[in-house]
């Protein structure tokens, strides 16, 4: 009875041991993505009551209905489709009258937004799949409005494709070259900054294509290098290292020359636009109106604090300045990343009055009303209905930290249309009838519903059931929101995970996280917050027994334009110092051992951990931080002159930076690169390391070979956050 005794006991502790560990969240679940929720693709149709989606295998394009969510027929199989055999499925472009589909296949990412692919155009109606070209893949195909003609780019050079003449290709641009001329498609810097890649448009005639050329010739070239590496192998650096070559124009240095040309599909004409622009200004949008005379052309001046509308007429080739927006500081994004033009009237997102509202006016650029006020902001603008007299938009109203979807009407009255507490996004069907609600808050994954334009719930096409119940099984306890008010009387947000068995009598180690970006929000009531989503690695960290944290500080987003823009000319001052009086504040609470905290951060996060640590206080144990900018003046030109301007005319601004105050740096370091990172160039943390080992100042240091700045691929995530998890555990689990 005795042996029986210790093997029923020996059994218990094996089955409890294993039901422990089966409840700790694993480091390779997290980077495998194990604990993402599942999305659903929504494509809105013209018909306004239906919108396309993949199959949940990828070889399907389905029609179904915005009012049921039911299928309703099928408008691609891989299967049946004749004429071509295809790889997998990565995308797909309906023409606006259906009958054609462009199906991508064998994409290639390029930069952030761009990708080179190979496109196969589907006819609905006889079932056929042709290739788009034979010269090679394409970028950014674009149906002309009446679904005949397909214009892309190919090596820097726009082509087009006529359906109606046996599929017959002829090439628009002939001056495309790499490193020197693009037609079509952005640089590298407006790509990254200005978020696009596809720089062309149709007349809403199909009779004229308008386009960006770009002369980025006195550019200056960076390098790094390539080796052999290791998923994927580039076998051709087995011996030798190569070099990627690209333009990449820094603070302070030369831009691309940008024009606006147009080309005449039936007389093969090519003029250049009159539109005035600075010598070293911008042109971060074009679009044809739905009057096939009027196409509009928005211009920047490089402080990035002035943006013209023109109206040009494609073939006079004049130009008439009908609207100027301008502010004292800068420019958001959003002003010109929300626009359509398609009807007699367009919405404009300001933030003249201190916040972002929403601006009606006339196609002609005539103020017709303001339609939202008041201290939130608009965060984003979905369109209007058919009549084009109800506006759908989301806001931030009642709380910077939630988001709900309204509408408001052209006389002013506004109704909110969701209203469960947390974070909503919508995308509308074409005639504003319905939209799809994507909701979530702190602890609950997203679900998506449909709804009709009353806030109805219409039906649940996906509420992540799955991923809820894995959670529960795994993440301990639930997330906190909380605020503050530093020393400088400044109320600053947070989110704080604790682990499950929090004793507030025991003193816990803290780690900080933080982006902290001009316009970023790391803390929301959504279940996007944490470095993974879900704050599941945060949750992971917290059954080692962490406390875990996070604190927007001034510069971030949802506050107003003051609270964002007090950091102009002086990026990572006041963001540094409120992540010290952050950590000032925790090492103030009784559960917190003060000699314990750290701060990490990738990117700007990465920059300002920097900061943070030679703010000269000491309050932190230990910093990470991942593909940092040290040096303002080694980062693009479009988004560091939008905050600082030019480091010739903002010197002692851009000398605000771990680079130049690393002596005061207190605390151990850990920095993390990407030897591939075209965006923050590793030369930040070269530099920033040859000055710390001149001081002797002991660091670590890991660099990830042909990686890029997300630092991803084959097992380098997984590495990656074990590395970063070992420094903490060695410098805080004491």
């Amino acid at each position: 009875m005795k042996k029986s005794y210790i093997l029923i006991c020996f059994v218990l502790s094996v089955v409890f041991a294993m039901s422990a560990n089966a409840q700790k969240i694993s480091l390779d679940d997290i980077t495998n993505y194990a604990y993402y929720p599942n999305s659903v693709d929504v494509n809105p149709l013209p018909d306004g009551e239906s919108y396309s989606c993949l199959s949940p295998n990828r070889s399907q394009i389905l029609r179904c209905s915005f009012r049921t969510g039911e299928v309703l027929s099928t408008l691609f199989d891989k299967s049946t489709a004749r004429g071509a055999s295809i790889g997998a499925i990565n995308g797909y472009i309906i023409s606006p009258d259906e009958k054609n589909i462009l199906i991508e296949t064998n994409k290639k990412l390029i930069y952030r937004h761009s990708a080179v692919s190979t496109y196969y155009i589907y006819n609905v109606k006889n079932g056929t799949l042709a290739p788009l070209s034979n010269g090679g893949p394409q970028e950014c195909p674009k149906f002309s409005p009446d679904g005949t003609q397909i214009a892309f780019v190919r090596d820097n050079n726009i082509f087009l494709v006529k359906l109606l003449f046996n599929n017959a290709e002829s090439q628009i641009t002939k001056d495309g070259e790499y490193n020197k001329i693009i037609n079509g498609k952005p640089d590298w810097v407006y790509e990254e900054e200005f978020s696009f890649n596809c720089a062309f448009d149709f007349s809403a005639d199909g009779e004229m294509l308008a386009w960006i050329r770009f002369d980025e010739t006195n550019v200056k070239t960076f390098s790094f290098p390539w080796y052999k590496g290791s998923n994927p192998v580039k076998n051709e650096y087995s011996l030798y290292p190569g070099a990627y070559e690209y333009k990449y124009p820094k603070a302070g240095e030369v831009n691309s020359r940008v024009s606006v040309l147009t080309y005449d599909i039936k007389s093969r004409v090519t003029r250049t636009m009159q539109v005035p622009l600075d010598e070293d200004g911008y042109i971060p949008r074009i679009q044809f109106t739905g009057d096939k005379d009027k196409l509009m052309v928005l211009t920047l001046n490089r402080h990035q604090d002035r943006l013209d509308f023109y109206s040009v007429n494609p073939r006079s080739t004049q130009a008439q300045l009908i609207l100027r927006e301008t502010d004292k500081k800068y420019i958001d994004e959003s002003a010109y990343s929300h626009l359509d033009f398609s009807r007699d009237q367009f919405v404009l997102l300001s933030e003249r009055d201190g916040y972002q509202h929403m601006y009606l006016y006339s196609i002609n650029g005539n103020l017709v009303k303001q339609l939202t006020s008041g201290e939130y902001e608009v965060r984003d603008y979905y369109g209007t209905d058919a009549s084009g007299k109800v506006f759908y938009f989301a806001s931030n109203e009642g709380s910077p930290l939630e988001q709900y979807i309204y509408k408001v009407d052209a006389a002013g009255k506004k109704t909110k249309i969701s209203e469960q507490k947390g974070f909503h996004a919508a995308t509308f069907s074409a005639n504003g009838l319905y939209y799809l609600d994507n909701f979530s808050d702190i602890n609950t994954p997203n679900t998506f519903t449909l709804c009709s334009n009353a806030g109805k719930v219409l039906k649940v096409l996906e509420d992540n059931a799955g991923l809820k119940e894995s959670l529960g099984k795994v993440r301990d306890g639930s997330a906190e929101i909380f605020s503050f008010t530093t020393a400088d009387n400044i109320s600053l947000n947070g989110w704080m995970v604790k682990p499950k068995d929090f004793d507030p009598s025991k003193k816990y180690p803290v780690l900080m996280y933080q982006y902290s970006g001009p316009g970023s929000q790391q803390v929301h009531n959504s279940y996007s917050n944490g470095s993974y989503g879900g704050l599941i690695w945060e949750h992971r960290l917290a059954q080692k027994g962490y406390i875990v944290v996070c604190v927007d500080g001034r510069g971030t987003g949802g506050r107003g334009s003051e609270f964002k823009r007090c950091t102009y000319l002086k990026l990572g001052d006041v963001e540094s110092h409120d992540q010290v009086e952050t950590a000032i504040y925790l090492s103030s609470l009784p559960y917190v051992d003060k000699s314990r905290i750290a701060i990490w951060g990738w990117s700007f996060g990465g920059f300002n951990t920097l900061m943070s640590l030679c703010e000269g206080r000491g309050v932190f144990n230990c910093g990470v931080a991942v593909a940092p900018v040290t040096d303002w003046r080694f980062y693009d030109s479009v988004y560091t002159e939008r905050f600082m301007r030019t480091p010739q005319e903002n010197p002692v601004g851009y000398d605000c930076s771990p680079l130049h105050r690393y002596q005061k740096i207190k605390g151990d370091l850990l920095l993390i690169h990407g030897l591939a990172d075209d965006n923050v160039h590793f030369q930040n943390t070269a530099e920033l390391a040859e000055v710390l080992t001149q001081i002797d100042y002991q660091f670590d240091m890991h660099t990830y070979t042909n990686r890029n700045h997300s630092i991803y691929g084959g097992n380098t995530r997984k590495h990656l956050y074990t590395r970063i998890e070992n420094y903490l555990d060695s410098h805080l689990l004491k």
